[in-house]
């Protein structure tokens, strides 16, 4: 074939490409130019999930095709399995309801035989605002100073129920590591589980990011009312490392104990997810993700969030679809091995 053809060829293709490009965006903005959009936070207001669901509606708006009114509704419940089952089965299928669900939601139909109304390999991931560093810790006045007391002494906690991170990885460090955490469930997010440690009704919590605490109780740490213990993260955090805060990972007595940790702290590494139902055309579903990495990397969204102390690290929701995929597809035995250490009753 002639150069010239081959040239004209390619120059059709790319403009064909282009067409449908522009085509869908104006499909998009068609659709979305006067509608609202909720965004449906799986917990109570005031947590870290909410904060973080209330800073993007602020901006993503303007970055969505057609500028449409993106509002935040609360929907705590069932470790926000609640808000996630609103979203797989009743939320309009259009592009115009979004999830902020715990991460635990998404691996807990994989790792737990307890029914939840949604199944998370079906989702359409908007994205993740940040990854997570999850940690353990405890009034000063506990009874325990190190992790490694929790194995061999009590401790009571507060979380939520399971699916949540505040329930399942403490439940994990005891079924896998020996740990002795006592957990008392029952509370809608961490704001409740924060209130009950202030009142003496626990002695700590698992399962609860490390910068939403700091933002939330910078105090604690300054005037030593608390202390972490450990880490439940793959890598930890540059600042917990620092300080010499061990990974719970480093507790375990083999390799496979160690994989079935590492393989349910995954979830941190899309800390704060984002989801929309099955069924959402296309054209909507990347005009809605090329507006979340938009809004999470604008000037005046990481301006606010740097006053709030939020860590704002965007992953791309074709990202995180795929990565959700493989997790998915981890091999039975390890996946068995992790649904036995979550299987446990909780205690009240």
């Amino acid at each position: 074939m002639p150069m010239g053809v081959c040239v004209r060829s390619a120059i059709a293709g790319l403009a064909a490409l282009l067409f449908a490009a522009n085509a869908a965006a104006q499909d998009a903005e068609t659709y979305f130019k006067g509608k609202q959009i909720s965004v449906v936070v799986g917990s109570s207001a005031g947590g870290g999930y909410d904060t973080y669901a209330r800073l993007l509606a602020r901006t993503i708006g303007p970055a969505i095709p057609g500028n449409p009114t993106v509002v935040v509704q609360n929907m705590s419940g069932a470790g926000s399995n609640r808000a996630a089952g609103f979203i797989y089965s009743v939320a309009p299928k259009d592009g115009t309801a979004i999830g902020a669900i715990f991460p635990g939601v998404i691996l807990q139909p994989l790792l737990s035989e307890q029914p939840v109304p949604h199944d998370p390999s079906k989702f359409n991931y908007l994205g993740s605002a940040n990854s997570d560093v999850y940690v353990c810790y405890v009034r000063s006045d506990a009874p325990v100073t190190t992790f490694k007391d929790v194995l061999s002494r009590e401790l009571i906690i507060g979380a939520s129920n399971p699916g949540a991170t505040t329930y399942d990885l403490p439940l994990l460090l005891n079924n896998v590591l020996g740990a002795k955490f006592k957990i008392v469930t029952g509370y809608p997010g961490s704001r409740e589980i924060t209130l009950a440690l202030e009142r003496g009704e626990v002695q700590g919590a698992c399962g609860i990011g490390w910068t939403g605490i700091e933002v939330m109780h910078p105090d604690w740490f300054t005037k030593d009312r608390v202390r972490v213990l450990v880490q439940l993260s793959t890598k930890g955090h540059a600042d917990l490392n620092a300080r010499n805060v061990p990974r719970a990972a480093e507790f375990a007595k083999n390799e496979d104990d160690r994989k079935t940790i590492e393989l349910v702290f995954s979830q941190g590494i899309f800390g704060r997810p984002y989801v929309l139902p099955p069924g959402v055309p296309a054209d909507r579903l990347a005009a809605l993700r090329k507006a979340f990495i938009t809004a999470l990397s604008d000037k005046s969204l990481r301006e606010e969030a740097a006053r709030m102390q939020l860590d704002v690290d965007p992953m791309p929701g074709e990202e995180l679809q795929s990565l959700i995929s493989s997790i998915y597809a981890t091999p039975r035995h390890l996946i068995e091995r992790a649904r036995q250490a979550l299987s446990a009753k909780p205690q009240r």
